[in-house]
């Protein structure tokens, strides 16, 4: 049985809704960069494209099942936080990735190595210090020793310096800490992979030797050599080693901001053993953080490490550089989570995150030039699509208008709030998560708008077949919607189903056409239980909209009166 319509109170359904969309809006204009226009994918308006050019330690072509799956992970960092409408294709040994609007920076950013290790730390000197050291010390230029770092990988031991730039340290047995003070990653700097060396060779052979000539001095086992390391590294330069540094190995390397350079042991951990990064906010220490878990062989290193070296320093060292070099507290348990903590904002914690999360690239790459694309389909199929829609609308709303008279109106006017709702969402998707409206995506907006009329015949119907049984209009209201509803949730929970699935499948701009049919189905349930119902019940209780010449149910009303008299003859028959 239906509840009296006395126990149902429509203005509240609509002042609820009110004050979702509201909200909404006040988030629109009151946060971020104050943007209330959706961002739009590649094919709608261009977009930045950088080539990615694989460097390998030998400088042999890179195989294509490694470029695959660099293709794969960087795949999965674009869709980390949602469909953003990014692209990234092979092309021969490089890849190129394009993402939506002319900032470069998004793109290099996907490309970014991200080879982390953890690595004890022997040693470590500010670079001023050093700097000031070194010009206290340095003999006249013509007696300086010089060391000469053979292209092959030998290594040519250098004279020891008279001033040791730290003292040399026992390595710890293990690695560190709780509490770990990172500087945020704001982007490393790619290295452009050169276009030939000055002797001929080409660019493969030229960076191999680059990469070679590094790893013989800032990777060397010789005490003498990695003090000429420390004494000789330029932190403010690109890094010719990066994400091609050798694990097994001690490794000379600066900190991300530049300002200190440490010596460290050979690596514990790599980074394979994250299972899991996230960005969090300590509410209680007022910053972002990142929460970090290792798999089981990880965490089990990371547990004995902490352990035996308290009050020892362990670096986070990402693509050769230091990120983190913080004191070991305390002991973390193994299967315990660590915070890397810093400076960081809500972007650069979901950056380094998300970078963390996604995994290693089995490769190196140097980012060229970046250049700018324009639409593939541009404004004029934006128009289009607009158009499309807009027609779409108007004739469900004749449809709506010559079938249902008065009511058709309380149709069109749920579907301009829904269509106001929809708009809003899609811009604080855009500015939160990178969500980019593309042609597929718009195709999923315009469909629901036929899946929300369909909401609306479903509810219209179950209320002519409440007044052909004889009810009047107000008592046919209540009854008509407790049938329908159910009917209307199970509808849409298959549509959403389906989307879902077709969003976790697919790949590239069909998951923008899943994620928007998604999103408007929800919010067809959203609409049709918070405004259309309240409209249509508080209908049933005016005169006005009683009427059958105004609601366009007289032919309804007459068929139940039809029925009445066919029935109370047949009544009369039988008793007769």
């Amino acid at each position: 049985m239906a509840p009296s319509t006395g126990t149902v109170h429509p203005v509240r359904y609509l002042a609820l809704f009110g004050v979702l969309v509201v909200a909404l809006y006040a988030l629109v204009f009151f946060t971020g960069d104050k943007s209330a226009t959706p961002k739009l994918g590649i094919d709608l308006q261009g977009g930045t494209r950088v080539t990615l050019t694989a460097r390998t330690p030998d400088g042999s072509a890179p195989s294509q099942d490694s470029l695959k799956q660099a293709q794969e992970i960087i795949e999965t960092r674009v869709n980390g936080l949602g469909v953003s409408g990014s692209e990234v294709v092979i092309d021969g040994d490089n890849l190129v990735i394009t993402v939506p609007g002319d900032d470069s920076a998004q793109a290099r950013s996907l490309g970014q190595t991200a080879r982390l290790y953890i690595r004890p730390v022997t040693g470590s000197i500010p670079v001023s210090t050093r700097d000031a050291n070194r010009t206290a010390t340095t003999p006249p230029a013509t007696d300086v020793p010089t060391t000469e770092v053979p292209a092959t990988g030998a290594e040519t031991p250098a004279p020891a310096p008279q001033n040791r730039p730290f003292p040399a340290q026992e390595p710890p047995t293990a690695e560190a800490t709780p509490p770990v003070e990172v500087a945020p990653i704001s982007g490393v700097t790619p290295t452009p992979a050169p276009e030939t060396s000055s002797d001929g060779t080409d660019a493969g052979d030229a960076a191999a030797a680059e990469i070679t000539a590094a790893r013989a001095l800032r990777q060397s086992t010789d005490p003498a050599v990695q003090e000429q390391a420390v004494a000789n590294l330029d932190c403010s330069v690109p890094d010719p080693l990066r994400g091609n540094d050798d694990p097994a190995l001690p490794l000379v390397a600066c900190s991300q901001d530049g300002s200190t350079i440490y010596l460290l042991g050979p690596a514990i951990i790599d980074g394979q053993e994250i299972a899991d990064a996230s960005s969090v906010f300590n509410s209680q220490q007022s910053r972002h953080e990142i929460s970090l878990s290792f798999k089981t062989t990880g965490s089990n290193t990371w547990a004995q490490f902490t352990s035996a070296n308290i009050g020892k320093q362990a670096a986070f060292t990402l693509d050769s550089k230091v990120v983190s070099a913080p004191t070991i507290q305390g002991a973390t348990p193994a299967g315990s989570a660590t915070s890397i903590t810093g400076s960081f904002t809500a972007d650069s914690a979901k950056e380094l995150a998300n970078t963390l999360k996604y995994g290693s690239l089995p490769l190196s790459f140097a980012a060229s030039e970046a250049e700018t694309v324009s639409a593939t389909l541009g404004l004029a199929s934006l128009q289009a699509a607009l158009i499309a829609g807009a027609v779409g609308l108007v004739l469900v709303l004749i449809y709506c208008l010559v079938y249902y008279r008065m009511l058709g109106v309380l149709i069109a006017l749920s579907l301009v709030l829904s269509g106001i709702m929809v708009y809003a969402i899609m811009v604080l998707l855009g500015r939160y998560i990178g969500f980019t409206l593309d042609l597929a995506g718009m195709a999923g907006l315009i469909i629901g708008i036929g899946m929300t009329a369909d909401s609306f015949v479903v509810f219209f119907e179950r209320i002519k077949d409440e007044m052909r049984e004889g009810r009047s209009f107000r008592s046919a209201v209540p009854r008509g919607w407790a049938r329908a509803r159910r009917t209307i949730l199970s509808g849409n929970a298959v549509s959403f189903i389906a989307a879902a699935v077709l969003y976790v499948l697919a790949v590239g701009q069909v998951r923008g056409f899943a994620f928007t049919l998604g999103l408007t189905t929800i919010l067809d349930v959203v609409v049709v239980f918070l405004v259309t119902w309240p409209l249509v019940n508080l209908a049933s209780r005016s005169a006005f909209w009683s009427k059958p010449s105004v609601n366009g149910l007289g032919a309804v009303q007459e068929v139940a009166r039809e029925r009445k008299v066919a029935a109370a003859s047949s009544a009369k028959e039988t008793q007769a």
